[in-house]
């Protein structure tokens, strides 16, 4: 039995500074790594050059040590925060929720010149105790800060990855936490007996140090066959199955030794040469001479860095009879990369008391291999988990690997950085892929942040939401037909130029077909009537009295004008709205004198299942339902506005449409609002130039659900939607390998070209409030009709869950 403070190897913590009894210094630095499954096959080969690049500025006798850790954890719920009876089931739902929770550490460690290297037999674990260096040279502390100032530099332009450094309250924690394998501030017995133990914890170590026992080919990456297709490979990074893909406790420690260039020559000639004499004897000698020989070329020709490396996985268990297990998938994580698993016995103290922060020049080097920069930078871990945005706008998604949830703002955040210039969302998703589930969860999470809800849909798809949340529900039936007044404005309000383009819209689209043309004159005339009729005092503002402003004032005026049929023919205008005047077949839909203020309705639907193929009604109520949308943005200053259209291509497909979709668009954006028109097809899109050009090119976020069925000719919605080679790898890998234990589906999301795939995984609560499956809505309803009320009636139908 030792005590630890007589044979620690370390002095203090002084000045952001780990000082070893042996004069080492170390400085440690925090590392926030890309997210995985983010990174496409040249980001993996950037990323790993600015590696290689930055180890050439460390001079001889500098050991690089970095330290992944992987702890498992669990999400604890909020729940002293008051929620929404959604959002506290969501809570209940995902607390406990069992996740690898990852940080990353490196420590850049400085030798004294007249320290040697270090071996098995001579650890300072094998000390009775230390006696540390007397004094140790500023001046060499302080250059050794420039080297290190020069590394994080080039790793930092790289763009991948953000370097914090450690001070001495995070050190000492750093160092306590290697010692404890915990950070739990419990103090635990070191034991080398039987193995590595921390108290209660077990440990078993795998070492890659010997050149024999790693793969024949490594690289900046690997195919991840999880996502991958024939036609499609998904990269994930070298030694990803030794990271996160590795579930268990878990330390993955990686190692790189400077040394003097000339040393290390000199010592591979002596080898190469001990070699060729034996050659005769062993074909193994005559094949190692070579190898030397090849080397030691390629060192030459191409002035590539000689290095020595180690890395190892140090996992533990606190229960003794789950060590099989862990050695288990430990051994299969280093067969992936075609590593021959090797769990040290005999060294594994030594290499584990190296593992201390700021003890790497401890490492015994009969356990390291020479290899040039590039290689051994293969073996770095190049990835972390998915961030939650500290946003408090946005919606709750998981991560692809355990479902832990993390905060995803889709709106305000990507804005900040530049990443988008317009909040609009575009959603594609086949039918069964759960595109209106999505859009559910996501108006769901905007609504509870108060924002305005307008949805345009075709498929009930928004009842139970709606109802839920005491939102407005109005849908077109023969009994009850939808009834609007676009003409009325307030007592107080005049007209503006969104409302003025607004009705010269929808009047355009009661008189003209599809093919007819419009000219400049037949504009101005509208522009003109317009700005009279609101001159005009009228008692109440509907169609019935535009139409009859139109009949009796308008035409004097135009003949006092002088103007033309040819260039507006007012009485082929009246006759062709003759329908929506009272007496009409369609009197009912421009001229309602009830509900004619929604500005401070916050959720609203408007379904339109029972007209969406009706050749006037369809497209009239759509740019009725625009206006609505358009009125929220101009009156509700600073408030979050969003308008979803599901279905909506067969009104906005229409070549007279095109400037106004524009106008929307554009207006929207303007005033703090955001477009999210959502399509079942992409064939709806393809087909529509107006559709490709208003609306593709106005929503830089783009979401897609389960793209399976375009497989094989991808390139098309690839184009269309302008993504990058990476996100069409990402968007081909949705919902590859699902968790069958769990329901959910995978969404893809691309910002700018920052894409990632998130699980969209809810409640049951959730899940029955969003559901479109006829059989489980109908359940619904008959539980909301019993018990008095839809959340009751969830409540109801959950208990038997």
């Amino acid at each position: 039995m030792k005590n630890l403070s007589d044979i620690l190897p370390l002095f203090g913590v002084e000045h952001d500074v780990i000082l070893s009894k042996m004069g080492d210094i170390t400085i440690a630095f925090a590392l926030e790594l890309p997210e995985i499954f983010t990174l496409s096959n040249t980001d993996y080969e950037a990323f790993h050059q600015a590696w290689v690049k930055a180890i050439k500025v460390l001079p001889e006798g500098c050991v690089l040590h970095k330290q992944d850790w992987y702890t498992t954890d669990v999400f604890n719920g909020d729940f002293e925060k008051e929620h929404s009876f959604l959002s506290h089931s969501s809570e209940r739902f995902f607390h406990e929720r069992p996740y690898l929770d990852h940080s990353c550490y490196l420590m850049l460690t400085m030798r004294p010149k007249e320290r040697r290297a270090v071996n098995s037999m001579f650890s300072s674990l094998l000390r009775k105790h230390i006696v540390p260096v007397e004094t140790l040279d500023p001046a060499f502390a302080k250059s050794f800060e420039g080297v290190c100032s020069q590394f994080i530099k080039i790793l930092s332009d790289s763009g991948f990855v953000r370097c914090t450094r450690l001070t001495d309250e995070a050190l000492v924690s750093l160092v306590n936490r290697y010692l404890l394998l915990s950070d739990d501030g419990v103090l635990r017995d070191l034991s080398f007996e039987n193995g590595i133990a921390v108290g209660e914890k077990h440990c078993t170590l795998f070492s890659l140090g010997d050149a024999d026992h790693l793969p024949a080919y490594c690289g900046a990456r690997i195919d991840y066959e999880k996502y991958s297709s024939d036609t499609v490979k998904f990269p994930v990074a070298f030694v990803s199955p030794l990271g996160l893909l590795l579930p268990c406790n878990h330390i993955y420690n990686q190692y790189v030794f400077i040394e003097d260039t000339v040393t290390l020559t000199k010592q591979l000639e002596s080898k190469k040469r001990r070699l060729q004499s034996l050659s005769a004897y062993s074909r193994e000698n005559a094949y190692g001479k070579e190898a030397v020989e090849l080397f030691l070329n390629e060192a030459v020709a191409n002035q590539y860095q000689p290095v020595r490396a180690h890395f190892n996985v140090l996992a533990w268990a606190d229960d003794v009879q789950e060590i099989q297990h862990i050695r288990n998938l430990c051994s299969s994580a280093l067969t992936q990369i075609d590593v021959v698993p090797k769990i040290e016995t005999v060294g594994a103290p030594q290499i584990f008391w190296a593992g201390i922060p700021g003890n790497a020049s401890d490492f015994p080097m009969n356990d390291s291999f020479i290899s040039f920069s590039a290689p051994a930078c293969c073996f770095f871990n190049l990835e972390t988990n998915y961030f939650s945005s500290l946003s408090p706008v946005g919606i709750r998604l998981g991560d692809r690997i355990t479902g832990m949830p993390v905060h995803v703002d889709l709106s305000d955040e990507p804005m900040r950085r530049g990443w988008i210039t317009n909040r609009n969302k575009l959603i594609i998703g086949p039918s069964g892929s759960g595109k209106s589930f999505l859009d559910n969860h996501m108006v769901r999470c905007y609504y509870e942040q108060r924002a305005h809800i307008v949805i345009v849909d075709s498929g009930n798809s928004y009842q139970g939401l709606c109802e839920l949340v005491g939102g407005t529900y109005m849908a077109f039936t023969e009994e009850k037909p939808l009834r609007t007044n676009p003409f009325h404005i307030g007592v107080n309000e005049t007209l503006d130029t969104e409302k003025k383009e607004s009705l010269k819209t929808l009047l355009i689209a009661l008189w003209k077909q599809d093919d007819d043309s419009f000219n400049r004159s037949e504009y101005v005339a509208l522009s003109n009537a317009l700005q009279l009729y609101y001159q005009k005092e009228i008692p109440f503002r509907c169609f019935n009295s535009f139409y009859e402003f139109l009949e009796e004032d308008f035409v004097t005026i135009l003949k006092t004008q002088s103007v033309k049929e040819k260039d507006f023919d007012v009485a082929n205008f009246l006759y062709v709205l003759r329908p929506f005047y009272k007496g009409g077949e369609f009197d009912y839909l421009l001229n309602a004198t009830e509900n004619l203020d929604l500005l401070n309705q916050r959720f609203i639907v408007f379904e339109l299942d029972n007209i969406k193929d009706h050749p006037i009604l369809f497209p009239v109520v759509t740019i009725i339902l625009m206006d609505v949308s358009i009125a929220k943005m101009r009156k509700l200053e600073g408030i979050r506005k969003i308008l979803l259209l599901e279905e909506m291509w067969q009104a906005l497909a229409k070549a007279n449409m095109e400037s106004a979709i524009q106008y929307w668009v554009k207006t929207i954006r303007k005033y703090f609002g955001e477009l999210w028109p959502v399509s079942q097809d992409i064939e709806d899109m393809i087909g529509s130039s107006v559709v490709k050009n208003a609306i593709i090119n106005n929503c830089d976020t783009k979401i897609l659900l389960d793209q399976s069925k375009y497989q094989n000719r991808f390139e098309e919605v690839q184009a269309l939607l302008g993504l990058t080679d990476k996100e069409r790898v990402l968007a081909l890998s949705i919902n590859k390998s699902n968790d069958p234990a769990r329901k959910y589906k995978e969404v893809f999301i691309s910002m700018g070209g920052r894409a990632k795939v998130y699980r969209v995984e809810t409640s049951t609560e959730e899940y029955l409030a969003y559901t479109t499956e006829q059989s489980e809505k109908l359940k619904v309803k008959n539980a909301a009709a019993q018990y008095g009320g839809i959340q009751q009636g969830i409540l109801s139908i959950t208990q038997n869950y």
